[in-house]
């Protein structure tokens, strides 16, 4: 089995909202602040664009307009069209001005998280990470190495967690990461094992600034960029929302 996955950047959402579901501009219109509206917008373009190409779709307003984005009772995004579910399991993550969509078959259920490569504190990587992974992180020789390491570890975390219809609600430690051996500088191995057991194995790769994880409940092939380039290639973080907060 392959996982489908694209990102999208803040700057290539439409200012019109005719794209959106009717349900979809009346929860946009009961936010308040910016960035929260800027996340819920950046979310929805990404994952009906990935839902449109993944299902041969034209990309017009009116059809993506006819994809809706709802969610499940413990917050998993669910995708349907003209009221009825899509036989498709996707998972949603944004970052800095960036969004990223995983797609994959029904039943195979899939979790994705977008990090950005930034420092991070002996604090957060005691409280946050195993010691396993706090070991390694504390190995790294050069900071960037920290610091890739450190976030792709939380990146890889939430992505088991979404996984796992939990989020952030667990702890974080009651998952670990294995990462496998380098093979290069594209898509690289991974495998989350939670506390009780089994293993969800998944993907992860860096993107300049940002890294990108995917779990899997089974194993995948290589997962599939929807649409070349990849808007991640060359992308620099922003928060563009910080200028106007509401």
């Amino acid at each position: 089995m392959r996982l489908g996955w694209l990102s999208q950047g803040e700057a290539e959402v439409p200012r019109t909202l005719e794209w959106l579901a009717p349900s979809e501009r009346e929860r946009l219109a009961r936010m308040r602040f910016r960035k929260r509206r800027d996340d819920y917008l950046l979310g929805r373009w990404t994952a009906k664009r990935a839902l449109a190409r993944s299902v041969a779709l034209p990309e017009t307003t009116a059809s993506l307009a006819g994809l809706e984005i709802r969610h499940a009772e413990g917050g998993a995004p669910l995708a349907f069209a003209a009221a009825e579910r899509l036989p498709l399991e996707i998972s949603i993550s944004d970052r800095a001005g960036q969004g990223a969509c995983a797609i994959a078959p029904a039943g195979l259920l899939v979790g994705c998280d977008l990090e950005v490569v930034e420092p991070r504190s002996d604090a957060f990587v005691a409280d946050y990470l195993t010691p396993r992974e706090s070991s390694r992180v504390l190995a790294a020789r050069e900071e960037r190495e920290r610091a890739l390491l450190a976030n792709l570890f939380w990146s890889a975390k939430e992505s088991a967690l979404k996984l796992l219809g939990t989020g952030l609600r667990r702890d974080t430690r009651s998952v670990e990461i294995e990462l496998g051996p380098a093979a290069g500088a594209g898509w690289q191995r991974l495998v989350a094992r939670p506390v009780e057991g089994g293993c969800l194995p998944g993907w992860w790769r860096a993107f300049g600034a940002f890294v990108l994880t995917l779990a899997a409940a089974a194993e995948t092939d290589e997962p599939a960029c929807l649409l070349e380039p990849p808007s991640l290639a060359g992308a620099e973080p922003t928060e563009s929302w910080q200028a106007a907060p509401r």
